[in-house]
């Protein structure tokens, strides 16, 4: 019998570095971007943000399967906020859902808009999953600005688990397109659009209204 047959190696193709398609905006500024400064009228550090609307999925208070996150402005261009896991938001069982992971993550880095005193809506937003996120654990979520670039304002966040100096659980980088108010009254349900107009603290609001289109 003759022995086994033994096929030469495979060629394997170099490796190419994995790039985003070239349609996709990136998140990251580019090089000319700037630093705002911090807007006069913004909260001042450690002051509650509230919600931008009562019914918003991430903030609204009156919203019962919604994140129901807290933010609180920080100093400079930074707000933290905290998100509890409740059973509703599972994905695998007894973790977090991704999407619901990343809504809270859209939505700290939202409200930076309160610092600029400017509405802005999500362009693009990127999320690195790092490590599981358990029912009843509570997410510590820490937002900055990272630059500015005409209409287009740059930030990120990370959110750790355990308290805020613990491991991190989820990473994201966004660009936010800041608009007029128009922008929600031309887009939104006339239904709602009333609703938010009845709202005595619309002003206060309409200051740094962000709401994702």
């Amino acid at each position: 019998m003759t022995g086994p047959i033994v096929f030469p190696p495979v060629p394997q193709p170099a490796e190419t570095p994995v790039q985003a398609p070239a349609f996709l905006t990136p998140t990251t500024p580019p090089a000319d971007a700037v630093m705002p400064e911090r807007a006069p009228e913004a909260p001042a550090p450690g002051e509650p943000l509230g919600s931008h609307y009562d019914h918003c999925f991430g903030c609204g208070p009156q919203h019962p399967q919604g994140l129901q996150l807290v933010a609180v402005a920080g100093e400079g261009l930074t707000v933290t906020a905290e998100f509890t896991v409740r059973p509703g938001h599972q994905g695998g069982p007894g973790l977090a859902h991704g999407g619901v992971l990343m809504t809270a993550m859209d939505e700290t880095l939202g409200t930076l808009s309160w610092l600029l005193h400017t509405p802005a809506v999500t362009g693009r937003l990127e999320t690195d999953f790092i490590r599981p996120v358990p029912v009843d654990s509570v997410l510590h979520i820490h937002a900055r600005v990272t630059g500015v670039h005409g209409r287009k304002i740059y930030s990120a966040a990370e959110g750790r688990i355990g308290g805020p100096d613990g491991p991190v659980a989820v990473r994201a980088q966004a660009l936010f397109i800041q608009v007029k108010l128009e922008h929600f009254t031309t887009h939104g349900r006339p239904e709602d659009i009333k609703k938010a107009l009845d709202d005595p603290d619309l002003l206060k609001r309409s200051r740094a209204f962000e709401v994702n289109p």
